[in-house]
């Protein structure tokens, strides 16, 4: 069956299609697939996902939820509102640990991992006229650190930390999604924006092709202070428009999460599809490119879905 995703979508739920033909299940069967903003990464692969396991899974429901993504996404599948999310590594940890000052108020002991995917980068871009050209540039400038305790706030937060710095440092903070945060820098009442995502993210990619940008460098010493899981790593040249050379950054990887209530057919049917069709992921975002089977089961903070575990013995990932 078609899978048709209207562009005029920009928040709320998207229905997916029952698939004619694929694996047997309960016709109860239902999977809501929490992501992030639309103009994200999380959305466009979230609704990829939703079309394969329409496609693959008899009798299964699936929908999309936009949602300010990691931490949010972790409460709402201890809630039981979800069963297959998008989330930073290092929201996962912190929300199995229980962290307060990450939003959460207990430990969500029911959350569980299918798998590692892609990295996010930790993306500062400025635009041109602000002058800022690296992390300490800030100071004095106004940025959006995205959507309130989101994964990408706490990943500011931390950022900030390292570098000896706050957001008091800054002439304003915004907390908005990422969209919303291009829309004001291109109308000029914003200076910078910090967005953590994939590489390419559309938001980006829309401010890079409407004005000149500059992309904000981060040093290597961050995530040395930081440590696991952040990484040292560069933006690509060429990633955004104007973009002449590669940028140092942070990077961590994404986790996609399901919960202990989630059957263990359930997960290893959306462990297996996923990995079986990653072409189409690929297709929806390039990000997705990153996406590893032999890392998927690798230091993760939280335990695996038994369901999830059986596929990657299956494979030979893990014994």
């Amino acid at each position: 069956m078609k899978f048709v995703f209207p562009r005029s979508l920009m928040a709320g739920a998207v229905a997916a299609a029952v698939g004619l033909a694929g694996v047997p299940a309960n016709a109860a069967d239902f999977i809501n697939i929490l992501t992030g903003g639309t103009s994200g990464v999380y959305y466009p692969l979230g609704v990829q996902l939703s079309k394969i396991y329409s496609d693959n899974m008899d009798g299964v429901k699936v929908q999309v939820q936009s949602t300010k993504a990691s931490v949010e996404n972790m409460n709402l599948l201890q809630q039981g509102r979800g069963e297959l999310a998008f989330a930073l590594g290092d929201t996962v940890k912190a929300a199995w640990e229980g962290d307060k000052d990450a939003g959460f108020s207990q430990k969500l002991g029911k959350i569980r991992a299918i798998g590692a995917i892609y990295p996010n980068y930790v993306q500062i871009v400025a635009t041109k006229a602000s002058g800022i050209k690296n992390f300490q540039d800030l100071k004095g400038h106004s940025l959006s650190v995205g959507a309130p305790r989101s994964g990408t706030e706490l990943n500011a937060k931390r950022i900030f930390d390292a570098m000896g710095m706050s957001y008091d440092d800054l002439s304003k903070t915004e907390y908005l999604p990422f969209g919303e945060s291009v829309e004001l820098m291109k109308n000029r009442q914003l200076d910078a924006t910090l967005q953590s995502a994939g590489l390419g993210v559309a938001s980006i990619k829309d401010l890079s092709s409407s004005m000149p940008i500059q992309v904000v460098s981060v040093p290597a010493s961050v995530a040395e202070k930081l440590g696991a899981p952040f990484i040292s790593t560069d933006i690509p040249a060429g990633t955004y428009d104007g973009q002449d050379k590669d940028v140092p950054t942070l990077a961590i990887t994404n986790i996609l999460v399901t919960r202990e209530g989630v059957s263990d057919d359930m997960a290893y049917q959306m462990t297996k599809q996923l990995f079986e069709h990653l072409d189409s992921m690929v297709a929806a975002h390039s990000a997705a490119k990153a996406i590893d089977i032999q890392k998927a089961a690798q230091n993760l903070p939280i335990p695996l879905h038994p369901g999830a575990e059986r596929y990657y013995k299956e494979k030979g990932v893990l014994k």
